[in-house]
């Protein structure tokens, strides 16, 4: 018994050794439940504050302007543009410049005194139901018959009514499914060049593509090309089996959401031929790619509100593709939404694209001096 008590514990103080030695497991051992109490206890939040909104007063009264001053004392919105005409916050809501469009009608006096019936519109983006959610809460916001402090309201006057746009039904799959494209080409995209050069390594291969004609960028690009065919391939599955399952609408163009795809597709690989020249081992490569998949899950607005965050966990997301390819996805298939429209979002993946490039052919290089 103790000779095998004593070969027991060889055996652990081996792996403990080894575990020191092996300094990206040891940091992730460290690191993932620091990551992880960080991001939900921080910046992830339900109570959705300062959603965008933009104004389109028609009135011009000072009680419309008493209740857009109301509107964003709640917190619940902070306007940020403003614009003569309905159609102008539609414009706004389909681009994803705004959440929130608060429009007030001509005869917004007349229908505040009269009563009976809102006398100004909540235009919702509602491809988020959350953000449905948290502007519910303006639709109870009181008239004021002055302009004192506090506020004293006009009886059984309402002040808005509330337009739910693009998922009126509010029906999570549609909320969900244009998401789940750009997690599953994250995950996937990412690993499978991840191990890419590692793999040569562990095979012996490297030291024969050392030796070849090919020049780095050349390896690099040949790498990544066959995964793009595979990354828009999963791109009409989803596509496919969420518009015959779960009627997920698809107002855009297929030419504009396949070519976004395309270029989310090499971001994605970039970043994880990036992580293939960092690590040594096959088992580092998916422990680094589950470390970058999981910070992106969680802020780029799939499953928790984008608006909800704070403003140093917003900018942190603006640095994932991920983050944008959402943003273009509902653009897209749920707004209706041009390329152009959203190619704000489209710029920031081709950057993220050269750069991750950039740095793992010079990585690349480095080892092979």
């Amino acid at each position: 018994m103790r000779a095998s008590l004593g070969r027991i514990l060889a055996i652990v103080h081996k792996e403990v050794l080894q575990l020191l030695r092996d300094r990206l497991t040891f940091g992730m051992v460290i690191g993932i439940p620091l990551m992880q109490t960080v991001l939900f206890g921080y910046a992830i939040n339900q109570d959705i504050r300062h959603l965008r909104a933009a104004v389109a007063d028609q009135s011009g009264s000072q009680r419309a302007r008493w209740l857009v001053a109301d509107a964003e004392a709640s917190q619940v919105v902070d306007v940020v543009a403003h614009v003569p005409t309905a159609e102008a916050l539609e414009d706004l809501l389909r681009r994803g410049t705004v959440s929130v469009g608060i429009f007030v009608p001509e005869d917004f006096e007349r229908r505040a005194a009269q009563g009976g019936r809102s006398a100004a519109q909540l235009l919702i983006d509602g491809s988020d139901p959350i953000v449905l959610q948290a502007a519910r809460s303006l639709a109870e916001l009181p008239l004021r018959d002055s302009g004192r402090a506090p506020p004293r309201a006009v009886p059984g006057a309402p002040a808005f009514e509330l337009r739910p746009f693009y998922n009126p039904e509010r029906r999570s799959a549609v909320q969900i499914v244009p998401g789940i494209i750009g997690v599953i080409l994250t995950m996937t995209m990412t690993l499978f060049t991840a191990v890419a050069i590692v793999r040569e390594r562990e095979r012996g291969n490297l030291e024969l593509l050392i030796t070849t004609p090919v020049k780095t960028p050349e390896l690099m690009v040949g790498k990544i090309v066959p995964y793009m065919g595979i990354g828009l391939i999963q791109q009409t599955l989803v596509l496919a089996v969420g518009s015959l399952l779960f009627r997920v609408p698809i107002r855009g163009t297929l030419f504009d959401l396949y070519l976004a795809g395309f270029v989310f597709v090499v971001a994605t690989l970039g970043l994880g031929l990036l992580i293939s020249t960092a690590v040594q081992t096959q088992f580092q490569a998916f422990q680094l790619t589950f470390t970058s998949f999981l910070p992106q899950i969680l802020l780029s607005g799939f499953m928790f509100p984008f608006d909800g965050m704070p403003r140093p966990a917003q900018w942190i997301a603006e640095v994932f593709p991920l983050t944008h390819f959402v943003r273009i996805l509902r653009g897209i298939l749920l707004r209706g939404a041009t390329l152009g429209e959203v190619s704000r979002d489209l710029w920031p993946l081709l950057a993220f694209f050269v750069v991750t490039m950039g740095l793992s052919v010079l990585r690349f290089r480095k080892r092979l001096d």
